[in-house]
C-alpha cells in the first residue's frame, strides 16, 4: 500500500524526483534492502541539491535527511497528532524493533474526524495564459484551429492548463489573444467554465511578453504566466512558496534534462592534436518550460505596444538589480504540445 513511497539510498536523484512528482505525499522514505529506515527525502531536498549544483546522477543517500521523525508500536495518538501539526508532516513511518518500516500513518488516518483535516489554502493570484501566437509549428492544424484549442485528450490544451490551476483554487484568468481570437472567446462562452476568463487583446503580435503591459498597474502581488502549449504537472503551491521565500521578482520553471552521449568525446588544441578524451559523458541542463511567476512590479518594465519577449523582461529585471530564480521540475512533469513530435509524445504519455 505504501511501497510507492519507499526508495533505496543508491537510487539516482532524477529517479527520486520522478517518484516524488507522482506521489501526492511529497515525501519518500529511504530504506535499505530490508526496509530499515535510513532517512526521508522531500521535493525541497531535491530542489536544494539541484540548485546547489548537485548532479542528478547523484544518489539519494547523499541528499536525504538521516534524522527523520518516526514512531514505534505502542505510540500515543495524541503525541503523533501534535508532532504532525508542528512538523507539517503528511505521513509518519511506524517502525518495528529492528527499525524496519511496518506501516505508514497518513494525515487522513490520524485525524479521522475530519474537523482538523489538513487543508491547503486556495491560490489567491491571477494566471495569465499567453495564447496569441499562430502556432506555425503545428501547421496545418493551426490553419483551422488556434493553438490553444488543439485537443489534448478529451479537452483542449488551454482547458487542461486552466483546469490544473482551478483545482488549486485559482478563479482569475487572463488570456492574451491575437490569432483567431474570436474562436478562443467563442469556445469559452459556450464552455461556461467555473472561473473568470478575461482577455488581453493584441492588435498585432507582441511576442511572449508584450501583451502583459496591459496589466501594468492593475495587479498587485504575484501572478503566474504560462504559454498555452505547455502542461506543467507540478505542485503550484510549492512553486509560489519557493518564489516568495527566495524573494524573487521572477521565478522561471525549468525542466531538468539529462543527456547521455554514447560516444567518446574528443577535445583538441588549435593544431588539431588530441588534448583529452571523455568516454560517454553525460550532461544535465535546466530548460525553460515557458511558465513563470512574476511579481506585478516587473510589469512596469514592459514597453507598450512593442514586440517583447519574456526573456527580454528577465534581462531587464536583472539589469535593474532584481532577483531572477529558477524552480526545477523533472522532464516527465513538463508536457509540451508546441511541436508535432512533442505533441505526439505528450498524447502517448497521457494515454500510458
Amino acid at each position: 500500500m505504501y511501497e510507492s513511497l519507499l526508495i533505496g539510498e543508491l537510487s539516482k536523484i532524477l529517479e527520486a524526483l520522478h517518484q516524488l512528482e507522482e506521489s501526492k505525499c511529497q515525501i519518500l522514505y529511504v530504506t535499505d534492502e530490508r526496509t530499515r529506515l535510513i532517512g526521508t527525502l522531500t521535493d525541497g531536498d531535491v530542489r536544494r541539491w539541484i540548485l546547489g549544483g548537485g548532479d542528478t546522477d547523484g544518489v539519494v543517500g547523499d541528499v536525504c535527511n538521516r534524522s527523520p521523525y518516526s514512531i514505534h508500536a505502542g505510540y500515543q495518538l495524541a503525541d503523533v497528532k501534535k508532532r504532525m501539526r508542528q512538523g507539517r508532516f503528511t505521513s509518519v513511518p511506524v517502525l518495528d524493533d529492528e527499525g524496519c518500516i511496518e506501516d505508514i500513518l497518513f494525515w487522513e488516518q490520524v485525524f479521522l474526524n475530519g474537523a482538523k483535516k489538513k487543508t491547503v489554502p486556495d491560490m489567491n493570484l491571477p494566471v495569465v495564459v499567453m495564447a496569441g501566437g499562430k502556432g506555425t509549428r503545428l501547421a496545418p492544424f493551426t490553419h483551422v484551429l488556434p493553438k490553444p484549442l488543439i485537443p489534448v485528450g478529451e479537452k483542449t490544451a488551454i482547458e487542461v492548463i486552466m483546469n490544473s490551476f482551478a483545482e488549486c483554487g485559482v478563479d482569475d484568468f487572463y488570456v492574451s489573444v491575437n490569432y483567431k481570437s474570436k474562436l478562443i472567446q467563442a469556445y469559452f462562452e459556450e464552455l461556461k467554465p467555473g472561473f473568470k476568463v478575461r482577455y488581453l487583446y493584441e492588435d498585432q503580435p507582441l511576442g511572449t511578453g508584450g501583451g502583459l503591459n496591459a496589466l501594468a498597474g492593475k495587479l498587485h502581488g504575484n501572478l503566474i504566466v504560462t504559454n498555452c502549449d505547455v502542461i506543467i504537472k507540478a505542485d503550484y503551491h510549492a512553486l509560489i512558496e519557493h518564489h516568495c521565500e527566495e524573494k524573487n521578482d521572477i521565478t522561471m520553471v525549468v525542466s531538468v534534462r539529462h543527456f547521455d552521449i554514447p560516444y567518446g568525446i574528443c577535445d583538441i588544441v588549435d593544431n588539431g592534436q588530441l588534448c583529452s578524451m571523455r568516454e560517454k559523458p553525460h550532461y544535465d541542463f535546466m530548460v525553460n518550460t515557458g511558465m513563470y511567476v512574476l511579481h506585478s512590479s516587473v510589469l512596469d518594465l514592459i514597453p507598450k505596444d512593442k514586440f517583447y519577449h519574456l526573456t527580454e523582461l528577465i534581462e531587464d529585471v536583472k539589469s535593474s538589480g532584481g532577483r531572477v530564480g529558477v524552480y526545477p521540475i523533472s522532464d516527465k512533469a513538463w508536457l509540451d504540445t508546441g511541436e508535432w513530435q512533442q505533441y505526439c509524445d505528450t498524447m502517448a504519455q497521457l494515454r500510458s
